[in-house]
């Protein structure tokens, strides 16, 4: 898998191949993974909901952790994110609103009344045709894709709540994260785009994600840190500096802290997993 060649992914849940989940560019893609008729695979606190059917998991770009397997039946739909780039900015924002979870989550659940599956079901179909055509038009398959997330979202809005001006300010955050965690660190910058200040900015993210600003600056650089360490050219300095770290060994030490390995250690074990001897 890789954003040079391949824009989109479809495949059988219970039929991925292995370098999908080890591919370095898996972490640049959104990933839809519908569950049929299976029971849920998430903790659910109310076990009345704890029902067989089916389940929707949708994964945003740049989140970790990721699913390793799946046993399970169902279809896996994944596109990387540069697909984005070609629709305007509020569908952008919509689409990120809609593979935002809740809470504490770092996805959204979606589980599928009948008359919507059938909908779905439709527009896979069409879709699963036109990326198993060895000639695959991007334009086709980029409007297949927002037929099927406009559906997805508009089931969305009419089963949950309408999102109130926290969630907006979580979808805009994200989205000022995602354009400036290389070079700006600092959580006033984000509170002052945001126009509120670093202490509320923090209580709506801790209350809507689970984490703080300074969590999710550091989870999303040492996402971009892991990819590039293993995809990369540059030596492990250059990375860190990429990253905005001045200093080689404040790097390793963040990394470390944050991986648990050091960015060396890192690059040859998965150097070994991904071109073993």
């Amino acid at each position: 898998m890789n954003p040079q060649k391949d824009l989109f992914f479809i495949s059988p849940i219970n039929a991925i191949p292995q370098v999908f989940f080890e591919s370095p560019y898996r972490e640049d893609y959104f990933e839809i993974a519908w569950l049929k008729d299976e029971e849920p695979i998430h903790f659910i606190k109310d076990e009345a909901l704890y029902i067989k059917g089916d389940w929707m998991y949708l994964i945003p770009a740049n989140r970790s952790p990721r699913p390793t397997k799946s046993g399970k039946k169902g279809t896996l739909i994944a596109f990387h994110k540069s697909v984005l780039d070609y629709e305007v900015k509020e569908f952008t924002l919509d689409v990120i609103r809609l593979f935002l979870g809740k809470g504490a989550g770092s996805f959204s659940t979606i589980l599928l009344e009948e008359d919507m599956t059938t909908t779905l079901e439709g527009i896979l179909r069409i879709l699963k045709n036109e990326y198993g055509e060895q000639q695959n038009n991007f334009l086709v398959l980029k409007a297949l894709l927002k037929a099927f997330l406009l559906k997805l979202m508009q089931y969305k809005a009419q089963t949950f709540t309408s999102q109130g001006l926290n969630e907006k300010r979580v979808y805009h955050f994200l989205l000022l994260l995602e354009h400036h965690f290389r070079e700006e660190k600092s959580v006033g910058f984000y509170a002052d785009k945001l126009n509120i200040t670093p202490k509320r900015l923090n209580q709506i993210l801790k209350q809507k994600t689970g984490k703080t600003i300074t969590q999710l600056l550091q989870e999303r650089t040492v996402v971009e840190a892991k990819k590039e360490i293993i995809i990369s050219e540059q030596t492990i300095k250059e990375i860190g500096y990429s990253l905005g770290f001045e200093d080689r060994s404040y790097f390793s030490r963040f990394f470390k802290k944050m991986t648990g390995q050091t960015p060396e250690q890192f690059q040859k074990q998965a150097k070994e997993r991904i071109f073993p001897a």
